[in-house]
């Protein structure tokens, strides 16, 4: 098995293209194949090198590896060329210079539903001689046979003028050239199958072998199709910005942990017969197969990502935990706030917000809570909690506990109304880790210091 992801680099790698990168990669891990990475740059305006690296740092990051390239089209156009100038001298292409205004009168004269063929008049672009009889058909392992009848199927334009060929022909002859057996993209692009079908039949019918590959197979056949079901949003349209994250470098920047990544998007269209939801890239790789893909548009929910990577953030190791978070924050010594932080957190973005006032200081900005618990009542309450804790021997979590639970059950009130100010005075807000745990690791002297600021 050998497949391919084929990126163009017009941009971030979007979250579709992701999900088809990682069927790829699971598919070649999962069946002992080659997955190849071919960047699809023909168009020179918008395919730059900075968009180039942020693929392959979009991949690295999903910790989805290839095997062979990153393989630049553009790099091949002498191979595209040369395959090119046979198919010409064959008369399985021809130079046109019908312009798109022609091709609307022939539609207009002949029914929009017939498709244009041209005259030969040696200049112009190129096209690809399509047969006026018969069909092409796709065998889509995902959406079963799709027939395109040559009738209806102009004869598409394979090159320009100047001989740069055109995305189509440089796909069938790159995808024929690394013996690609399986390729599985999106569904939006079932519609230039049969184009490279047909690229592929003419190559075969001028005797045109593909380049020697390390399988060793001279022939000219058709690969395995399996286009993806399109991602829509929660609300059943496509999958845009205003759903949230759209790229791979969004959802790394807001905190997202790879293994989750992987596990969601595997799951977008694909699903596996036990109907499990958090499965290992281990299972993925041991289970994933295509024919239990749906043919029905997936929906991404960033809703649903944000609970499965609470699920596998509360699960990593302390100290792991605390590696990731320190890579993410640019901070050191978290170890300590972690540990009683990760039971409030689903993303690697939701820490500082919740544990950052352990090390800048309470944050000043929540007037609502400091008004709400923090008037002559709660003021009170903080100057009873302030003298417990100056009383203990020792300043631990048990002791801490002991202190605060006895100033509840002296003032006869409920928990909150004790506890709710302490947490006000050390963050600044009604958001933070256990109380108890808080002040354990704050410490006695910096603890006293701002439940004494709060009275103030």
């Amino acid at each position: 098995m050998r497949v391919r992801f084929a990126p163009s680099p017009t941009g971030a790698l979007h979250i579709g293209g992701a999900r088809t990168a990682l069927y790829n990669w699971l598919l070649a891990r999962g069946g002992g194949g080659t997955l190849v990475l071919r960047i699809e740059d023909t168009d020179r305006e918008r395919s730059t090198p900075e968009n180039v690296e942020q693929i392959l740092e979009a991949l690295a990051w999903l910790e989805v590896d290839f095997d062979e390239g990153p393989i630049s089209q553009v790099a091949r156009s002498k191979r595209h060329g040369e395959v090119l100038r046979q198919l010409l001298d064959a008369g399985r292409a021809y130079r046109c210079t019908a312009t798109g205004d022609d091709v609307k009168a022939f539609k207009a004269q002949h029914g929009a539903e017939r498709g244009f063929r041209g005259s030969d008049e040696g200049e112009g672009a190129v096209r690809l001689r399509v047969p006026d009889d018969g069909a092409t058909v796709v065998h889509d392992v995902i959406r079963g046979e799709t027939t395109f009848a040559h009738v209806h199927l102009d004869d598409p334009v394979i090159a320009r003028a100047d001989g740069s060929v055109l995305y189509n022909f440089a796909v069938a002859v790159d995808d024929l050239d690394a013996h690609i057996s399986h390729i599985v993209r999106g569904e939006d692009h079932l519609s230039n199958t049969p184009k490279q079908l047909l690229v592929l039949e003419a190559m075969a019918a001028t005797q045109i072998a593909p380049e020697a590959g390390a399988d060793g197979d001279q022939g000219v056949t058709q690969p395995v199709y399996a286009h993806l079901p399109l991602l829509h949003g929660p609300d059943g349209k496509k999958l845009s910005k205003r759903h949230g994250a759209a790229s791979v470098q969004e959802l790394r920047d807001a905190g997202y942990l790879p293994e989750a990544v992987r596990n969601y998007l595997a799951l977008l269209g694909w699903g596996d017969a036990d109907d499990e939801t958090i499965l290992s890239t281990e299972q993925l790789v041991e289970r994933f197969s295509l024919d239990r893909v749906s043919r029905n548009p997936a929906q991404f929910d960033e809703r649903k990502l944000r609970w499965l990577n609470g699920r596998y953030l509360r699960a990593l190791a302390v100290d792991d935990l605390t590696a990731r978070l320190e890579a993410f924050t640019g901070r050191s010594g978290l170890r300590e706030a972690v540990e009683i932080s990760r039971e409030k957190m689903q993303t690697l973005a939701d820490f500082w917000p919740l544990a950052g006032f352990i090390f800048d200081g309470a944050a000043t900005d929540d007037e609502k809570a400091r008004a709400k618990w923090l008037d002559e009542d709660g003021r009170a309450a903080l100057a009873d909690v302030r003298a417990a804790l100056e009383g203990l021997d020792a300043f631990t979590l048990e002791n801490t506990q002991a202190a605060l639970e006895g100033v509840v059950a002296a003032r006869e009130c409920q928990p909150k109304q004790v506890f709710q100010p302490i947490r006000v005075a050390l963050a600044g807000t009604a958001v933070s880790p256990g109380i108890f745990e808080t002040l354990s690791v704050l410490g006695r002297d910096e603890s006293l210091v701002r439940i004494g600021a709060a009275q103030k």
